[in-house]
Parts: structure tokens; C-alpha cells; sequence
């Protein structure tokens, strides 16, 4: 096994003991990168320069025998829609090409700090809109599981860089599944913390009150290394949570005895494969053998989340997508126009892509004069119902679990030109940022040779309930 194929926490204790270097593990992964990177395009940008030096740097410190962070040494990946000191930050979007930030994300400064080794900046959905990871300007990304199907998005580097050996850990957002869902669909591990767990000053918004920063990693226990680095307060976000934050590594040598675990009735039902239906409960069964009580819960109104979600999530783009006019950063135009207007008016057709316009002229819709009460306020009504659903849930369960998708992966190019059906695939993950819960997906099988993944849904700041859940499982499905 090479090195760029183990996992984050088999190689913090290798290089603990010294039977590794820094260094070995990022050539693995960089040959790694050259050697799949020209069919996967998990990656906007790549810093080997960088990722060597860090290296070297992290041996140095292994040498001196210092107390150090278990994500010390290790390779890690960023999604593109955090910023990187002088190194392009581009959203996946025409329209921020060649954008270099002066400073650094609050979550990519918490990992650099921790002492990992940063690969580069991953491919995603342009400005994080999107499931499938089909929609960037620089290129689509392909599953390294089968290479004619897409990898989920809006996190599809992210994910297809872990799962493929081009990364040992990476970081996403997630504002309605984009870290489940490439998580489920690359087999690997992602959890979406609760909103406000993480800070998201200098993660580009998309819809600031759903977005979040989250992790993925090839175990449980892998994000688990992410989320110390990532999660606290910073008094730079405004709707980062005043809360301390537990060892998160804790939490996974509880066991599942005595867990109530939920099963919603209303996210088994006509739509969901039967296929990927069969490989969810095979594994709700094996945590009931284990000791943990499983209920069925009701979350009546999550017929109404794919609604609100894309009413809420469009209306607020259309606000934060604004700042791109071609004036103080990003892509200008570069025809002669006569007025500013019309200079604003090229700039963002350019620099656009259509499921960007698309977002931000229905957004601009539902916002405007005679349609905000209509369809905003009703959005927003449907949110508080959604979110009192899982209140209700969670008196009579620790956790929910509930598949990721509807679906196995399916095949690039084939929901791209039908964006109701591409819409549809996240009606099983809108609803918990809606609510702004944690929530996580691990690998629980393969459907005709694709990966599948278990949804696990814990109360708001309880991600230590999902933690211990998903490794709980992990360690079954193992045995």
C-alpha cells in the first residue's frame, strides 16, 4: 500500500514513532496527483513547491521531538471556495480566475497552524451551486470509483482527491449536502458541523445562512483530526457560536448501546433506489444488533424542503453574488462598452456560468416587489416548520440516520441539462442545513460497483453524538 492510500490517523502515529517522514507521504501523494490528476481534475490549483517545503518543515519538527498536532505532517487539500494567501482562490468561477486573497480562511489558518501540508485548491460546482462537480470553469471532475460518473458536488475535488490517493485529508462547505453527498458518492467519510461550529470568514458565501466549513477524510476518525483544527469561536464571524470545543476523538471510544437511533418515515418512500434503500437498512440493522434502539420518527414538512431550500439559498446569492460588477476585484470585461452599466451588464455574462445566472435571476425573483411574501417569507415559514420537525425528532432519538442520496452516482452529463432532476438528488441532505444541524455520511456499501453512503443526523452542536455513530458503524461494517 502506498502512502497517499493510508489514512490520516495510520500515518500520524507512523510519523509519531518515525517510521515515515512528511516528505515520504507528500511525494506519494504528489506522484499520486501526476499520475491520476490529468483524468480526475480533483484540482484547480496545486502547490508542490509549497507542500514540500511544509514537509520538510514538519520533519524538522518530528526531529526535535516537539508535542505535536496529530494533522502535523499531514497532506491536506482545500476546497476553492476558501480563501489562501497568495494563492488563487477562484469559487471554480470564470469570473475569479487569476483572484489571489491577502489573507487566509479562519478554518485554513486553523489547519496550517495544526501543521498540515497543503496539496492545493480543489475542483468544485462554480461558486458551490451544484451536485455534481459539473458546473466549474476549469474543467469536470470524474469519480475515481468509475470515471463516467461524477463524483457529487459541490465538494467533488474535495472528495475525489481524498478517495483517489491525491490527498490524505481536504476541506469542503457544505450549504445543502455539498460534503455529504461527494462524501457518499466517493466513499469516504464528511461531516457537516453545526452552523456556527466552524467560522466561515473568508469562506466566499454563497448562502450565508446555510453554508458551512466541514471535513472529509478516508475514516470517521480522519475528520475527527480536521474538526479540532477547524471548530471554536472567531470573534471575525458574527454567527460563529460562542461555545468551547470538546476533543472530538473523544467521543469515538463510545459505544452504541442504549442509543435510540431514528429512522424518518418520510425519507423511505417512492424515489428512493431500492438498491441503495437495501444497503441503509442492512446497516441500521447491524446498529441494532449492537445494542442501539431503533424508532421511527416523523419530519412531516420535508416535503417542503427542496422548496425552501432553492427560494432561500437563490435569494440570498442573488445579494452576495452582487459584488461581482468588474469594478474592485475579479474579471472585467474586456470590450469597449459605453457606460458602467453596460460594462457590468458583459462582466457577469462572461464571467457567469448558466447555473450561476440561473440562481441569481430566481433569487432576484423571489426578492422583488409583489413575490417576496409570496415566496420568500413562505420559504422561510417552511424553515421554522422544518426545523421544529427535528426538535420533535430528537425527544424521541440521540440520532437520525437516513440515506444520503436517492441514488447510486450517476453517469456525467446526465441530469446537467435537467436542473429539477439535479436539484432533486439533495432531498435528503436540504433540510439539515435548513435546520442547521450536523450531520455526516460514511461509506456503507456499493451498488453495482458505486459507493453508497449512511446519513447520520445528530442536534444542533451534539456533533460527538454523530461522531460516535458513524464510528460505531465504521467499526461493525469492519468486522
Amino acid at each position: 500500500m502506498d502512502w497517499c492510500d493510508r489514512s490520516a490517523a495510520d500515518l500520524s502515529r507512523m510519523l509519531k514513532k518515525k517510521e515515515v517522514s512528511s516528505r515520504e507521504i507528500t511525494e506519494s501523494v504528489l506522484a499520486r496527483i501526476d499520475e491520476k490528476e490529468g483524468l480526475l481534475r480533483a484540482y484547480i490549483t496545486t502547490t508542490p513547491e509549497l507542500a514540500l517545503k511544509q514537509a520538510d518543515q514538519a520533519d524538522k519538527r518530528f526531529h526535535r521531538g516537539e508535542n505535536l498536532s496529530p494533522l502535523d505532517g499531514i497532506p491536506i487539500a482545500v476546497k476553492d471556495v476558501l480563501c489562501t494567501k497568495g494563492i488563487k482562490t477562484t469559487c471554480g468561477s470564470a469570473i475569479l480566475k487569476d483572484y489571489v486573497p491577502p489573507y487566509n480562511a479562519t478554518a485554513v489558518k486553523g489547519v496550517l497552524k495544526s501543521g498540515a501540508v497543503l496539496m492545493g485548491k480543489t475542483n468544485m460546482d462554480e461558486f458551490a451551486m451544484g451536485s455534481s462537480t459539473e458546473t466549474s470553469a476549469f474543467g469536470v471532475t470524474r469519480n475515481p470509483a468509475n470515471h463516467d460518473c461524477v463524483p457529487g458536488g459541490s465538494s467533488g475535488g474535495s472528495a475525489a482527491a481524498v478517495a483517489a490517493g491525491e490527498t490524505i485529508l481536504s476541506l469542503g462547505s457544505d450549504t445543502g449536502g455539498s460534503i455529504r453527498l461527494p462524501a457518499a458518492f466517493c466513499g469516504v467519510a464528511g461531516i457537516k458541523p453545526t452552523y456556527g461550529r466552524v467560522s466561515r470568514y473568508g469562506l466566499v458565501s454563497y448562502a450565508s445562512s446555510l453554508d458551512q466549513v466541514g471535513a472529509l477524510g478516508r475514516t470517521v476518525e480522519d475528520c475527527t483530526f480536521l474538526l479540532n483544527a477547524i471548530c471554536g469561536h472567531d470573534p471575525l464571524d458574527s454567527t460563529s457560536a460562542e461555545l468551547s470545543t470538546p476533543d472530538f476523538r473523544r467521543a469515538l471510544k463510545k459505544g452504541l448501546s442504549g442509543l435510540r437511533i431514528g429512522l424518518p418515515k418520510e425519507y423511505f418512500v417512492e424515489g428512493l433506489d431500492p438498491q441503495v434503500r437495501g444497503k441503509i437498512m442492512d446497516a441500521v440493522t447491524l446498529l441494532g444488533k449492537q445494542g442501539a434502539r431503533i424508532v421511527e420518527v416523523s419530519l412531516p414538512h420535508t416535503r417542503h424542503a427542496i422548496s425552501a431550500y432553492y427560494l432561500i439559498a437563490t435569494a440570498e446569492a442573488s445579494s452576495n453574488l452582487a459584488r461581482y460588477d468588474g469594478v474592485k476585484y475579479g474579471l472585467r470585461c474586456a470590450a469597449e462598452v459605453p457606460d458602467m452599466v453596460k460594462m457590468v451588464e458583459e462582466t457577469r455574462s462572461e464571467g457567469f456560468g448558466k447555473e450561476v445566472k440561473r440562481r441569481i435571476m430566481l433569487g432576484t425573483f423571489v426578492l422583488s416587489a409583489g413575490y417576496y411574501d409570496a415566496y420568500y417569507m413562505k420559504a422561510q415559514q417552511a424553515r421554522a416548520l422544518i426545523k421544529q420537525d427535528f426538535d420533535k425528532a430528537f425527544e424521541n432519538a440521540d440520532c437520525l440516520v437516513t440515506p444520503v442520496s436517492p441514488c447510486p452516482p450517476f453517469r456525467l452529463g446526465e441530469k446537467i441539462t435537467e436542473p429539477l432532476q439535479m436539484y432533486l438528488v439533495d432531498v435528503y441532505t436540504v433540510s439539515v442545513n435548513l435546520a442547521g444541524l450536523p450531520a455526516m455520511s460514511v461509506p456503507c456499501g456499493r451498488v453495482e460497483g458505486l459507493p453508497v453512503g449512511l446519513q447520520i443526523i445528530g442536534k444542533a452542536f451534539d456533533e460527538e453524538m454523530v461522531l460516535r455513530v458513524a464510528h460505531g458503524y465504521e467499526v461493525l461494517k469492519e468486522e
